[in-house]
């Protein structure tokens, strides 16, 4: 029975996929990328054909998208053809979305972050703050946590703060109480995935975890669950020292699962660490 649903689901999934791609076809002319108009077009935008030509890829593959087909189109393949149907930031994730569920994010593509936070990542500088979905990923961070995190090393399909906390030694070595506190995030994040039990990316993550980690393994076994809260975070840093903050969780709205969560110094020494070697945009 599970595979049926499974099956009904990724034939909704496919022809949602072939109805987006022909709804961005459609909206583009051939003048918007250099193509001359001849004879009679059946169609208001571009041909399979001429979107094929213009992503380097085989016009029956293109048709087999558009034909809701069972294939998986690579992440270049993608690429290219969001680029091709110049697809906005949220129109690139959403085709993801679509076309490879199991994915946590497109490589090489940011989620859509709007501008205004980005701005206030910048301006609460020296103080560390980022941004996670309610499946932990890392949508946006500034100085001040990349700093504490070392988040730019990170491969950027590997930013899942979940993850990163259960199997980076450098995360476990630097969050002090890390032991004490794993409990404690996979309860939440129990919880936040409670209306999302059957979502390909969230169901991937646990599996992966299991794989990789026994001590996550017997934490989601035990089925605990708790609200997320605001607390108090100890860090040894390789350069700054033992740092200690007070993090707040700010969501975006009544019915959002993105949060911005700031760290804000609990002692003078930790302010003065930041100031001393967060890099200032100022």
């Amino acid at each position: 029975m599970a595979r049926s649903r499974d099956s009904r689901s990724n034939v909704v999934r496919r022809k949602e996929l072939a109805a987006f791609l022909r709804s961005r076809r459609d909206r583009i002319t051939p003048e918007q990328v250099g193509l001359a108009r001849m004879g009679v077009r059946r169609t208001p935008g571009l041909r399979r054909e001429e979107v094929a030509q213009l992503a380097g890829i085989g016009i029956t593959w293109y048709t087999w998208l558009e034909q809701g087909r069972d294939i998986t189109p690579s992440e270049q393949v993608l690429g290219a053809l969001a680029t091709t149907l110049r697809l906005t930031q949220y129109e690139r994730d959403h085709m993801f979305s679509l076309a490879r569920p199991s994915d946590r994010r497109p490589p090489g593509a940011e989620p859509a972050v709007l501008t205004t936070v980005w701005r206030i990542l910048d301006k609460l500088e020296p103080f560390p703050v980022v941004v996670h979905n309610g499946r932990n990923d890392i949508l946006a961070y500034n100085r001040g946590y990349d700093w504490l995190m070392d988040i730019a090393a990170i491969p950027p399909d590997e930013r899942n703060s979940l993850y990163q906390v259960v199997t980076n030694p450098v995360w476990q070595q630097r969050m002090r109480g890390w032991a004490e506190r794993l409990p404690v995030a996979v309860a939440e994040f129990r919880t936040q995935m409670s209306a999302r039990m059957a979502e390909p990316g969230w169901a991937e993550l646990v599996e992966m975890l299991r794989r990789e980690s026994s001590t996550f393994d017997r934490l989601w076994e035990q089925h605990n669950v708790r609200p997320m809260r605001n607390q108090h975070k100890c860090f040894a840093h390789p350069v700054g020292g033992t740092l200690h903050f007070d993090f707040t969780h700010l969501w975006f709205g009544q019915q959002s699962d993105v949060r911005v969560t700031t760290y804000t110094p609990s002692d003078a020494e930790t302010a003065a660490a930041l100031e001393i070697y967060v890099p200032s945009s100022r």
